[in-house]
């Protein structure tokens, strides 16, 4: 059961377009790599995409979490060699920040020009893993969150705001 949205899609499009326009800003000059992690965050990646206004390139990356949720491993690699790349790592939400640690350091790996996070929602008070993110879209309250790319049991992706779901997954 999903109520009224935490974030209007209206409030999502002009923090996308912040965000956009801050990665142009520190980016001016280069090529950057937007590297969009599977699933929930392609929506996210392609609203951001639209917003940026130098050039920058698209990939994707996928995890898979298996057995009591501690192991990770990679699902999807990028297609694009990041070596010497500007890589933006663009995730939909940032919560205990392990998946997206093993992410960090499997990227890091292959010496990265540099290699910044973008997330559009952030939960620091789940934070258990040590993860700097540099872009930012909302702090999201500690509710399991549907829409805007983000599902619950397949369903609830397509719809354009971000909204409290009644029941975490199990």
């Amino acid at each position: 059961m999903i109520g009224e949205p935490l974030f209007d899609a209206g409030s999502i499009a002009r923090r996308v377009d912040a965000i956009g326009a801050a990665i142009s800003q520190d980016y001016a000059g280069k090529l950057p790599l937007l590297v969009g992690l599977l699933t929930a965050a392609a929506p996210f990646l392609a609203d951001l995409a639209r917003a940026v206004t130098i050039p920058c390139q698209l990939d994707f990356i996928a995890v898979n979490k298996y057995g009591d949720g501690e192991g990770i491993e990679l699902q999807k690699d990028t297609a694009t060699p990041i070596r010497a790349r500007h890589v933006i790592l663009i995730d939909d939400t940032v919560d205990t920040g392990l998946t997206l640690h093993y992410v960090v350091k499997t990227l890091l790996a292959r010496t990265p020009a540099s290699l910044a996070v973008c997330t559009l929602l952030d939960r620091p008070h789940r934070r258990i893993a040590d993860i700097e993110i540099k872009y930012r879209g909302f702090e999201a309250p500690d509710v399991f969150v549907v829409g805007y790319g983000l599902d619950y049991l397949g369903r609830y992706r397509e719809l354009p705001a971000l909204y409290a779901h009644g029941t975490w997954p199990t």
